[in-house]
């Protein structure tokens, strides 16, 4: 039987590097805060328990955690010192602790799940998650001995051949629970910033006579998040896993590197998706939908079939169904559109229902906000709303009823009822030429007068 693995998720960064009175870990990644990605990537391994160590006062740190635990880092000592506050937390737990940083969002579940493994079949007491760089200037250095750990080195203290070393530490590691307080007990605080390393864990570890390992991964995954640099580095790697993970699902992106997604967009099989298309949070699409270039979509939902765009916006609470053509410059907000239904052009329709097969005429308006407050338009089966009407709600348009164009609607319409709200036309034959030669005279005597 496995042991149960516990993490440990350090977040008590002050992250002033990031310019920003949001705290650091709440910044977002592909719609979510930092935090929670970490959090989701951890949950991949069932663990037995999650802790987030915070820092004083951190309490929008501490509600991302829920429903984890949390523990406050009482003063900022180091990685050691913020792991020793998850003691109490941990109280019983005798299977692997992984310790990962809230500010490194793009470590797997796969990867953390091969350091738990390597540490369980190689027996070691500590385990290290470590990457080959092409600079490893800014790292510290794993220096192995006959294929164990045998110690980290900061960069700024490795010397001769330690420098050339291009096997880096990610800072993710894996510790025996049940050596775990007796490790954090001898880290030590004798260094320039009297701070407690969480690295000196393999010195402790060797001394006491048990084994450290370093595991090997990818160095794109280890990429943290100091500075809003770093943080639009994350998102671009993050973005291009998602869309990677899409289409090898069987989505089409004809412009991939400008399609931006949400952490949680849900894109079926033969879903196309044009060039500078943006998907918010809320997104789910069914198969066989065409989103056109230029659209922006968020917290909707579209049907089978759907085609959608260029230049169309969808915002939350809008449901596309089956067949449903949206077209350019239409805007959706909380509408419902059945079955066949069509807006094409130029339209907004907010807080509406409309019927199947019902068409929208271009520049369509339905009018739901007085001032005070929101109402629903709803339209039934069938209807036709010609072009530049304003529907004023709240209102019902029957089903089979018919808008005219250029219509100006106040009140409900009945089934199969042809309704309009227009200025009757005045025509005056013959009247063209005169009334030009007034404006003109009007707009010579006005140039005159400007020039006095």
């Amino acid at each position: 039987m496995k042991s149960p693995i516990a993490v440990v998720v350090l977040a008590a960064g002050a992250g002033t590097r990031m310019k920003s009175a949001l705290p650091k870990v709440l910044h977002p990644l592909a719609g979510w805060p930092m935090i929670r990605h970490v959090l989701q990537n951890s949950a991949g391994l069932k663990p037995a328990r999650i802790v987030g160590v915070v820092a004083p006062g951190a309490k929008e740190v501490a509600a991302a955690f829920a429903p984890h635990a949390t523990v406050v880092q009482r003063k900022p000592l180091g990685t050691g010192h913020a792991t020793k506050a998850a003691l109490g937390a941990l109280a019983g737990h005798r299977g692997p602790v992984l310790v990962v940083f809230g500010d490194a969002p793009l470590v797997t579940t796969a990867t953390m799940q091969g350091l738990i493994a390597a540490c369980a079949r190689e027996k070691a007491a500590v385990g290290v998650l470590g990457f080959r760089s092409a600079d490893p200037t800014p790292y510290g250095r794993l220096i192995l001995r006959d294929g164990e750990l045998e110690k980290i080195v900061e960069s700024k203290d490795a010397v001769g051949a330690e420098r050339d070393v291009d096997f880096c530490n990610s800072g993710v590691m894996c510790l025996d629970g049940a050596l775990l307080a007796r490790l954090l007990a001898g880290i030590g605080n004798h260094n320039v910033k009297r701070e407690y390393y969480l690295v000196d864990a393999v010195a402790v570890a060797r001394a006491m006579g048990h084994r450290a390992i370093a595991v090997e991964g990818d160095e794109a995954e280890f990429q943290g998040v100091n500075s809003r640099v770093e943080l639009a580095v994350a998102e671009r790697a993050l973005q291009q896993r998602l869309r990677t993970a899409a289409m090898l699902a069987g989505v089409t992106m004809l412009d991939p590197d400008t399609v931006w997604l949400s952490a949680d967009t849900k894109l079926s099989a033969d879903v196309t998706i044009g060039p500078n298309v943006r998907f918010g949070l809320g997104v789910s699409i069914a198969s066989d939908v065409e989103i056109k270039g230029f659209c922006d979509i968020e917290g909707a939902r579209i049907g089978r079939g759907a085609i959608v765009g260029p230049f169309a916006r969808l915002r939350p609470g809008s449901e596309v169904g089956e067949d449903v053509h949206i077209g350019n410059f239409v805007e959706l907000k909380a509408t419902r559109m059945a079955k066949g239904s069509k807006a094409n052009h130029l339209a907004y329709l907010g807080d509406s229902d409309i019927g199947a097969r019902s068409n929208i005429g271009a520049g369509t308006i339905a009018v739901n906000y007085d001032g005070f407050g929101k109402w629903r338009t709803a339209i039934g089966d069938d209807v036709f709303i010609g072009s530049n009407s304003s529907l004023i709600a709240p209102l019902r348009i029957g089903s089979g009823a018919n808008i005219t164009a250029g219509s100006v609607i106040t009140e409900d319409v009945p089934a199969g009822a042809v309704a309009f709200g227009r200025a009757r036309q005045v025509t005056k034959k013959g009247r063209a030429a005169s009334l030009r030669a007034k404006l003109k005279a009007r707009a010579v005597a006005a140039k005159r007068a400007r020039k006095k």
